[in-house]
């Protein structure tokens, strides 16, 4: 296969975004929920990644604003660990402080500059394909050093977001390059890497050691089920079509382009 193009995700694939989670609800925990203990903080994230409420997806499908799922996820938190009720008032500072401390905390992923520059250096077309809103990520990608690459698509493009195939399509074309002939390249199994390859698109899942989701992590409801009995184990996303690799310093030899 020849790659003329590669659209990137952005959260937890160019932007350790699970790390700036990690400090906005530890914050939140010591300020909100002081009776849960600090060794139960991965537990909070886990549970605020898998998203066990489904709100984010609702989200990308158009359902709710961004404000509102997160309100509802914020919600379910302090009922899972026993906190005070989140009202719509109380959530005002709630929120302050989880996503002035999320905000303050984006960083690149140590192999993302030198992925990129690796993939315009081989003449290679890129962008990205987000499932948040297009301004957010340009300046979240601004903030960690990623200020050349173009965010193509976002959640308020077409009005909904991935595993919808129209947004890879969508991301493609304005790319300027055939589906078959681009890859997609993102942290989540079936959201980005199965829904990318189900569109036409060599689907690639950046299975970074540690960053996997929780056990409550389902994948996309309606897209793995029936397809995947594990959406996290990596033989069966190969068996489905699926490219996997560790680090995107594996991207050259996995899609096989030279770096120069």
């Amino acid at each position: 296969m020849t790659t003329d193009g590669i659209l990137f995700d952005v959260d937890d694939t160019l932007v350790d975004t699970k790390g700036a989670f990690a400090l906005a609800l530890a914050a939140v925990r010591s300020a909100y929920l002081p009776h849960v203990p600090p060794e139960r903080e991965p537990e909070i994230l886990s549970h605020w990644r898998t998203d066990p409420g489904g709100y984010y997806h609702r989200y990308t499908s158009g359902e709710l604003d961004h404000v509102t799922q997160r309100r509802l996820r914020a919600v379910l938190l302090h009922e899972t660990f026993g906190g005070a009720p989140v009202t719509k008032s109380s959530f005002v500072a709630w929120d302050a402080l989880f996503w002035g401390t999320f905000e303050k905390s984006w960083t690149a992923h140590a192999d993302a500059l030198a992925a990129v520059h690796a993939v315009v250096s081989a003449g290679i077309r890129v962008g990205v394909v987000t499932n948040a809103a297009a301004e957010l990520q340009e300046r979240k990608l601004k903030l960690a050093g990623l200020h050349d690459l173009p965010v193509l698509v976002g959640v308020d493009t077409l009005g909904f977001g991935k595993p919808d195939p129209r947004v890879f399509l969508e991301g493609a074309r304005l790319l300027g390059t055939e589906p078959a002939r681009t890859a997609y390249v993102g942290d989540e199994p079936t959201v980005d890497a199965l829904a990318a390859h189900g569109a036409g698109l060599t689907g690639v899942w950046l299975d970074r050691p540690g960053h996997r989701r929780g056990p409550g992590y389902h994948g996309c409801p309606g897209l793995s089920d029936g397809v995947l009995r594990d959406p996290q184990d990596p033989v069966t996303l190969r068996a489905a079509g699926v490219v996997v690799i560790e680090t995107l310093a594996d991207l050259p030899a996995a899609l096989g382009y030279s770096t120069r």
